[in-house]
């Protein structure tokens, strides 16, 4: 993927918007999946280059 490039949508109860990559690389581990309530600031996905090592631990789903 692109850097500024569309990752994600993101969903609150007042919008809905697009969330783009700030680096260009690879998607490497979705963190959070759908309907996973996430902090905000929270880990959504790690995006790295080939070979590099995810270490993320993924976000307990919290299901509305």
């Amino acid at each position: 993927m692109q850097a500024g490039e569309a990752v994600v949508e993101l969903e609150t109860e007042k919008v809905s918007y697009e969330l783009e990559s700030p680096i260009a690389g690879l998607l490497l581990k979705i963190i959070a999946g759908e309907s996973t309530q996430v902090p905000v600031g929270g880990p959504l996905c790690h995006i790295g280059q080939p070979g590099d090592l995810v270490h993320i631990e993924s976000v307990p789903a919290e299901k509305e």
